[in-house]
């Protein structure tokens, strides 16, 4: 058990995890998101490994983490957790659009053997999703204080964020990666000009 807790996002991807990891970053957090490689220390039940790699990092966001949240848990108490959700059928249009016919062993081990392609699977890919989404509700519902759920889609940003975290808001615009390329990069931009005046 370690004495350090985190902030681990138990959304799965193509809800908002890039936006968060970005935000959570730039509030000053060590920041980590996809990571297939841990995967097979997972399946391998290698905690030691996998909590090792996690020494590095503050926050957390995407694959595999949301599927782990509760081993997670137990071994950073205290800990804050953030649910990113969106509505189920355009998760499943954007997670669709993103993967489309790759299958990798992630997303057969997110979704299910032989359902790892939203293609071929979209009621079982959805029925996971809703699940998870209750699994989440219902393991945090006596635990207020230590559990956010944010939707980007409907308009959540550095006010909500920041007092769960008990930070200030930057003075900068909240980076909505799912909003569209140009205002990803709009964002980006402005980040960049204003660490350039510190320069």
């Amino acid at each position: 058990m370690r004495s350090d807790p985190k902030i681990i996002c138990v959304g799965y991807m193509k809800t908002g995890t890039t936006s968060m990891r970005i935000a959570l970053r730039e509030l000053g957090y060590r920041t980590t998101g996809n990571n297939h490689q841990l995967l097979f220390p997972i399946l391998k039940k290698k905690w030691n490994v996998v909590y090792a790699f996690l020494d590095n990092y503050d926050a957390i966001a995407d694959n595999p983490w949301p599927k782990i949240y509760k081993e997670l848990d137990q071994e950073f108490p205290g800990s804050k957790f953030i649910l990113t959700e969106r509505d189920a059928e355009g998760w499943y249009k954007s997670l669709d659009k993103h993967i489309g016919n790759l299958r990798n062993p992630m997303h057969e081990w997110l979704y299910g053997r032989g359902k790892g392609i939203p293609k071929h699977n979209k009621d079982s890919i959805i029925k996971t999703y809703n699940e998870h989404l209750k699994d989440v509700y219902d393991y945090f519902s006596n635990r207020p204080s230590d559990f956010l759920v944010m939707n980007f889609k409907n308009g959540d940003g550095w006010e909500k964020l920041c007092f769960f975290l008990g930070k200030p808001i930057p003075d900068v615009p909240f980076p909505y990666a799912n909003k569209g390329e140009e205002k990803v990069k709009r964002s980006l931009k402005f980040r960049i000009r204003r660490k350039l005046k510190f320069i």
